[in-house]
């Protein structure tokens, strides 16, 4: 089963702008995520961006980039708008990886591409448990139920 990983990346975030260039280990955060991507089957990885400083650094270690608007409100509408602009067909499968996960393991993009992949879902989030009582009332991270 084909997938594509896109890569919603923006600069201007209110509590860490520039963040996707970020030095890590001696390279931008982005480009860790987009290396642990073009680890996983996918057939294509797309770093979506509105900053022309994120897509010079994406083009520069050789990444596919999709120029987006600046206007998303959200990573989701980014990718979106990437799908159409890549003429993605409406069942593509398609794995949101964000700019920030340079840890993420590339059999855990696969695992959620084969969830979405089936009649029983169509959509698939990958999440994890709590460690700790703290992390219900924080809102930098994310719920899933």
């Amino acid at each position: 089963m084909p997938y594509t990983v896109i890569i919603p990346a923006r600069y201007n975030s209110s509590r860490f702008p520039g963040k996707p260039l970020a030095p890590l280990a001696g390279k931008p955060m982005i480009q860790h995520v987009h290396e642990r991507a073009c680890e996983s089957d996918a057939a294509r990885v797309v770093i979506a961006t509105d900053d022309d400083r994120i897509a010079a650094a994406a083009k520069s270690f050789g990444a596919e980039v999709c120029m987006t608007s600046d206007k998303h409100e959200s990573g989701g509408s980014r990718i979106t708008q990437a799908a159409d602009i890549l003429l993605l067909p409406d069942d593509a499968i398609i794995v949101n990886l964000q700019s920030d996960e340079p840890l993420m393991p590339a059999a855990a993009l696969d695992t959620v591409a084969a969830l979405a992949d089936t009649d029983d879902h169509g959509i698939a989030t990958l999440c994890r448990r709590l460690e700790t009582p703290a992390d219900i009332d924080n809102p930098n991270i994310v719920k899933a139920v």
